[in-house]
């Protein structure tokens, strides 16, 4: 359909809670439109993961995407193209992990951030069916960094060193 612009760091949308989606919404016309605009955006921008504030939309979605093999963070298992919508996590453990963080609305920049790593997230797919994940390692790492974003929360907001935000090219 069309790519989107990302909105960046200092638009007031990326600081709202987003409202949720009621069952009738889930499907229609327009929010195929709007799936299929994110998911063309997300891979325009090369990222994993994609909430709908980004796009300037402010509700409850999110997209995320993770090409399996060998990263960065280790070996990283496939998850295909998938649509949340109204997520809620749940930490199962609250041991945290850092890892590195970028994100498209903040271009240029990675931080540490140390998050729980093991979650469990409850959502509703684009089919309006009820699902249940459980995550660790990176992944509930990945989730909890695009579900913040309908919480009009960035990943600096989760950062406790700001010593440990870098430039990409410096990184």
């Amino acid at each position: 359909m069309a790519i989107r612009r990302v909105l960046r760091m200092g638009h007031p949308l990326l600081r709202q809670v987003a409202r949720g989606l009621v069952p009738a919404e889930i499907g229609t016309a327009e929010f195929q439109a709007l799936v299929t605009d994110m998911a063309d955006t997300l891979h325009d921008y090369g990222g994993i993961g994609l909430a709908a504030p980004q796009v300037g939309e402010s509700i409850r979605v999110a997209l995320i995407e993770i090409r399996g093999g060998p990263t960065r963070y280790g070996e990283l298992a496939a998850m295909p193209l998938t649509v949340f919508v109204n997520p809620v996590i749940e930490v199962l453990d609250p041991v945290t992990a850092g890892h590195w963080e970028g994100c498209l609305s903040v271009p240029g920049l990675r931080g540490w951030v140390e998050r729980p790593q093991r979650v469990r997230v409850q959502y509703t797919s684009d089919r309006r069916e009820r699902r249940t994940l459980e995550l660790q390692g990176f992944n509930a790492t990945v989730f909890q960094h695009e579900f913040d974003h309908l919480d009009g929360h960035l990943y600096l907001d989760r950062m406790t060193d700001l010593t440990r935000l870098a430039f990409e090219r410096e990184f």
